[in-house]
């Protein structure tokens, strides 16, 4: 090293740093980043239960309805329990569609064999039954039920169904089927 060289570096400070202001001032900005990357994890993360409630709430009423669509179609006969449960006979066997309340679930049944949950977590539930010429059927009395059963071709179910978890909102899905018809049924007008 030349002599020439070493003068002219500036003194070296050795009480060099940052002075308290400095530090208070990136302490702070650091805790403001912080919070906002905290809260973009937690709201991606809440959005994320809640897209995967409405998947498993749709992929449910998806496949409930295709078993439904299928066994309506197939049925050639159909009796009234109640307004929300009712038998289809597919291929000459008993299947027991009914809604559970208390269990807040929609199940499907077919006779001598156990209950199956088609959609669980369900907060509202309907049948719908329609004569031969679209004209909606009384389900409210037992009357009513007998007259529904010899005079349905037309099925049609609604249901509510409700999922939470504990740091995500409600998510809901709302299920309005199409009119499936009986057409192995024969009604009159």
């Amino acid at each position: 090293m030349t002599p020439g060289l070493r003068n002219s570096l500036p003194p070296a400070n050795p009480r060099a740093g940052f002075t308290l202001a400095e530090v208070m001032i990136s302490a702070t900005l650091a805790c403001f980043i912080l919070a906002g990357v905290l809260s973009t994890f937690l709201f991606l993360g809440r959005s994320g239960a809640n897209t995967q409630n409405y998947n498993d709430m749709e992929a449910q009423t998806r496949k409930t309805l295709a078993i439904f669509a299928e066994d309506t179609r197939q049925a050639s006969a159909i009796g009234w329990t109640s307004s929300v449960s009712l038998t289809l006979t597919v291929n000459n066997v008993p299947v027991s569609y009914y809604y559970d309340p208390a269990a807040a679930t929609f199940y499907r049944q077919v006779t001598g064999g156990t209950a199956t949950a088609l959609v669980t977590n369900v907060t509202s539930f309907s049948f719908q039954a329609y004569a031969v010429t679209g004209t909606a059927l009384a389900l409210s009395s037992g009357s009513d039920l007998a007259t529904a059963g010899r005079s349905t071709k037309q099925l049609q179910l609604s249901l509510v169904a409700a999922r939470t978890t504990r740091t995500v909102s409600k998510a809901s899905n709302t299920v309005v089927s199409a009119r499936f018809i009986l057409r192995n049924k024969k009604v009159t007008t």
